[in-house]
């Protein structure tokens, strides 16, 4: 059996989030015309797909504005809800390049536990490797072990140095040492792991406070991105985790992970409504390639059913 392709791949990923979706706007055209009824069905449709109520009711009243009392099929009302998702994705659809000059790129990746933060810097290294960057990852979340280890295995398995120290050492002078190693033998791009912990905001302010007056000391451009990895199991809840780092980290973009599988893929809809932050990449799987830059006419499609 030959290998899927990217698009399968995101479109299976994708497939309960479209079928969801799919199944409420196939009973919303019930009329087979596009009045008042069929546009707060397919809002609703919207909503329960986890785009969220302010993309639901732009992509309504675009629909209305377009269409309104016009006779309508399944799939055209598809390909309506499609192009209405992209012309909101669009916008935020923004690949992470290495641009920085002096080098390196300093690229703060930070997350909650168990977002797949961790693995996502793995794969965020090899699509720089695949552009050929120099990559040099650093092990700051040194509150957990099982972080500084399964970064080091990834490290490793794409074949990148990872600096780090002990568990429970000071993430700031890992990160220093990482800067200096990274300016020292002209690496492009420096990656940064970063704890997780929410439980207590002002103790995470405070080390990301801190590792960015090293970094300033160093570089005074750096960190030159604030990336979020964001689960896409959470649903709405993710929403909440833009809330907090933004205040807590100044994020500058989002990487949504974990699209495989889950019905509620729809809230990379919402969070591109709501904060627009750039989208730099999503995840649909475990494999080393299986994260890629943000394509938001192929997701809004595969969102939609219609890919």
């Amino acid at each position: 059996m030959s290998e899927l392709t990217w698009s399968e791949r995101l479109f299976g990923g994708f497939r309960k989030t479209s079928e969801r979706l799919s199944e409420n706007l196939t009973a919303a055209v019930g009329t087979a015309r596009l009045d008042d009824t069929t546009l707060d069905e397919v809002e609703d449709a919207l909503i329960l797909s986890d785009l969220g109520p302010s993309a639901a009711a732009r992509i309504r009243a675009k629909l209305a504005e377009k269409r309104f009392g016009l006779s309508i099929t399944e799939r055209e009302l598809k390909e309506a809800v499609a192009e209405e998702i992209a012309a909101i994705l669009r916008p935020v659809a923004k690949p992470l390049e290495i641009t920085a000059f002096p080098r390196p790129q300093v690229i703060l990746v930070i997350g909650v536990n168990g977002s797949g933060k961790t693995t996502t810097i793995a794969k965020l290294a090899h699509l720089f490797q695949e552009d050929d960057y120099g990559v040099l990852l650093a092990a700051g979340d040194t509150f957990r072990a099982a972080a500084i280890g399964q970064l080091a295995v990834w490290a490793e398995r794409i074949g990148v140095d990872v600096v780090r120290g002990p568990e429970g050492g000071d993430p700031a002078s890992i990160v220093f040492d990482a800067v200096k190693r990274a300016t020292d033998t002209g690496i492009d791009a420096l990656v940064v792991d970063t704890a997780g912990r929410l439980q207590n905001k002002r103790e995470l302010m405070d080390e990301l406070a801190k590792i960015r007056r090293v970094l300033g000391r160093l570089n005074p451009e750096a960190p030159h991105d604030v990336v979020l990895v964001l689960d896409a199991t959470n649903g709405q809840n993710a929403l909440s985790q833009i809330d907090v780092f933004r205040e807590v980290a100044g994020v500058t973009g989002l990487i949504m992970t974990k699209l495989d599988g889950t019905a509620r893929g729809g809230v990379l809809v919402a969070a591109a409504e709501q904060y627009g932050l750039p989208i730099h990449a999503i995840g649909v799987g475990e494999k080393i390639d299986d994260l890629r830059p943000f394509d938001p006419d192929l997701v809004a499609r595969v969102i939609a059913g219609v890919a």
